[in-house]
């Protein structure tokens, strides 16, 4: 079949191997006739120092077996989602057949006639002595059987990550003029990123040896990230399980009820047609008909007139009849969810969940998307206070005031009025939460001094204007900057940005790269034992206690929950001695979102996402992560110990008004 060794090149599989590897395609006769000699040459050189089983394997390796199947580990999988190794005799001479001609004998169109070119095949076996004519009479009887799912790059696992990372090491130099005037804020966001993370525009940034750039689609790059599969296996189906199984049912009954759904009942109608008109400017559909110059009456009219379609459901793709206006509602009724998880002391990104289903929602919520904080900016204020020299045993007055703020009174509102009108330390404070303390924090404290520690706990976000009201978190911040943030409170002051891979290597196996971590001090090792005390107060007497009362999730454990106005979003940060891991759930947009404080609190939407995936973590031994973890704080440390002359009331000279 190879041809012999006096062939000098002739082969045709060598010299198909040779076009495959170094011929790009012709565009012309003219060009495939010079390309020819050259292909020529080239395989009398892969002959010469390439046994002909090296050869036949790497044919086989880029051949292109249709559906997206290229090279024999994915054709296996594709056509009978099997590895190589597990085909059978028949299975694998269908895929040698194949080789002939995909096309032309493509099992999926043409069943019978690639039976007849599996059966040459086995014919071919037989003459060559592999198998005996009993052998080959059994095999050519033997109907096709395939599993045939079509390679595609959404499937798998981590696939939020896989093309995050494409992206991050594609990403050109920002220049101003890519970005629109409405988006300067990632303009400076990715301006950052580029400069401060030699991952971020690697490809970019680093050249081969012809000194072009390289190319993670045609260089045969090995990258080794540091997901670990079996974490972020739990982590796909904690944030399945919870979103798609108990709170989309629970949402779809909540909206049955509501004329605007799936938006808020708080909208007016004339409300959601506006968003709803701004969704339709966005879609495929009309900035094709627009690029066709198409009328604004007949883009309404395609828009409104019901169309065969198939639409997504947790339970498979379904084909119906709807028009795109209301599909388009029907796409943004789906709750959303990110989550991330973060080796404590390394940076290792260990599971990243961008969104519910790749396929059908590619906005990833972990390192793309940026909501509203709410509550989890709160320890970064009780940070600054820590670093001001207070402690958590400190007392503030738990009454609600109105502060002047740029000559105009605000006046913050709390969930509950629970021990009104007492002084009450910081600790609980945090732990319950409690919006009026905070308030009274930031008016004893410097904004921009907060700002100033938000920007060191790793959140770039340019767009965060020293104000009062910033206390309470109204900024915007993507999951995977909350999660690095607060590493500072697990590693002793030190906050870790996001490391996601380790080492990149060429296609020769030469390693090219190999990244480490990259810290920085955000606050005293002091400071982070008094966050310590309050964190795990959350969890021990506060907003997260349902990980002891209701998961019964035992061990050191600090977090903190976090909902903003209305229920847009809800989050929650937690972190063990060893992992530090963070989720967001909402809608699509603020405006849906549970109407119910009980349902649309971070305590019911995102916490328990974070409880399954810790109890998976825990009860697999495998993994270097255990309940029984300690953190790292002295043990004469007393985080309540003052001056002498100090009173224990919380004060700091600098007011602001």
């Amino acid at each position: 079949m190879m041809g012999q060794a006096s062939a000098g090149g002739g082969s045709t599989i060598t010299q198909q191997l040779a076009k495959q590897l170094f011929s790009t395609p012709a565009k012309s006769t003219i060009e495939r006739l010079l390309q020819k000699p050259i292909e020529w040459i080239i395989a009398i050189k892969l002959e010469r120092n390439f046994t002909k089983e090296e050869i036949i394997a790497l044919y086989l390796n880029y051949f292109d077996f249709l559906h997206g199947a290229v090279g024999i580990k994915i054709a296996a999988n594709t056509y009978f989602n099997k590895e190589p190794k597990d085909l059978s005799v028949t299975e694998s001479a269908l895929l040698i057949g194949l080789c002939k001609n995909p096309s032309l004998f493509n099992p999926v169109r043409y069943p019978e006639r690639s039976k007849e070119r599996r059966d040459v095949v086995l014919s071919q076996m037989r003459k060559a002595g592999y198998l005996s004519q009993a052998e080959y009479t059994s095999y050519c009887s033997e109907p096709i059987e395939l599993r045939f799912h079509r390679a595609d790059h959404k499937d798998g696992m981590a696939v939020y990550f896989r093309e995050f990372l494409r992206q991050y090491m594609m990403m050109d130099r920002p220049t101003r003029d890519d970005y629109p005037s409405w988006n300067m804020r990632q303009f400076v966001i990715d301006s950052i990123a580029f400069a401060s993370d030699p991952l971020c525009g690697w490809c970019k940034k680093n050249t081969k040896k012809d000194g072009s750039y390289y190319n993670v689609y045609t260089d045969g790059l090995r990258i080794f990230t540091t997901i670990d599969s079996r974490m972020q296996r739990y982590a796909e189906e904690s944030v399945y399980n919870h979103v798609a199984k108990y709170l989309q049912p629970q949402f779809n009954k909540e909206n049955s009820t509501k004329p605007n759904a799936p938006f808020t009942e708080n909208l007016t109608p004339e409300q959601v047609r506006q968003i709803m008109g701004r969704a339709v400017k966005q879609s495929e559909r009309y900035r094709i008909m627009k690029q066709a110059g198409a009328s604004a009456a007949e883009i309404e009219k395609a828009f409104r007139t019901p169309t065969d379609m198939t639409v997504f459901t947790y339970h498979g793709d379904i084909d119906t009849v709807m028009t795109p206006l209301d599909s388009i509602r029907y796409y943004k009724s789906f709750l959303r969810a990110g989550f991330m998880s973060m080796d404590a002391h390394s940076g290792q990104v260990k599971a990243y969940v961008g969104g519910i289903d790749f396929e059908h929602f590619q906005y990833d919520m972990v390192m793309g998307g940026r909501r509203q904080v709410g509550s989890t900016i709160k320890p970064f204020l009780y940070s600054l206070a820590m670093e001001n020299g207070s402690s958590p045993c400190d007392k503030a007055p738990n009454v609600q005031r109105t502060y002047m703020v740029a000559g105009k009174p605000w006046t913050p509102r709390n969930a509950n009025r629970r021990r009104y009108g007492q002084m009450v330390t910081l600790k609980w404070g945090l732990a319950q939460s409690n919006n009026w303390i905070s308030a009274y924090l930031m008016s004893r404290l410097n904004p921009r001094q907060f700002v100033n520690i938000l920007h060191k706990f790793g959140i770039d976000n340019p767009d965060i204007h020293p104000s009062m009201s910033l206390c309470l978190g109204p900024c915007e911040v993507s999951v995977g900057e909350m999660v690095s943030a607060y590493t500072a409170f697990a590693n002793n002051g030190i906050r870790i940005a996001p490391l996601f891979v380790t080492k990149i290597e060429d296609n020769e196996g030469n390693v090219v790269t190999q990244f480490q971590p990259r810290m920085n001090e955000v606050i005293s090792s002091e400071s982070a034992y008094k966050m310590l005390v309050e964190l795990m107060a959350v969890i021990d007497e506060g907003t997260g206690g349902r990980l002891r009362y209701k998961f019964d999730i035992a061990g050191e454990i600090g977090g903190k929950t976090g909902t903003t106005n209305r229920n847009s979003d809800a989050w929650f940060m937690g972190f063990t001695p060893q992992l530090v891991s963070g989720v967001w759930v909402g809608g699509e947009e603020r405006d849906i979102h549970f109407d119910s404080m009980s349902m649309g609190q971070g305590a019911t939407m995102a916490l328990p996402i974070w409880a399954y995936y810790m109890k998976k973590i825990y009860k697999d031994q495998s993994l270097p992560y255990d309940s029984t973890s300690v953190f790292d704080v002295p043990a004469d440390f007393n985080p309540c110990a003052k001056d002498d002359n100090d009173d224990g009331e919380f004060g700091i000279d600098e007011v602001y008004e």
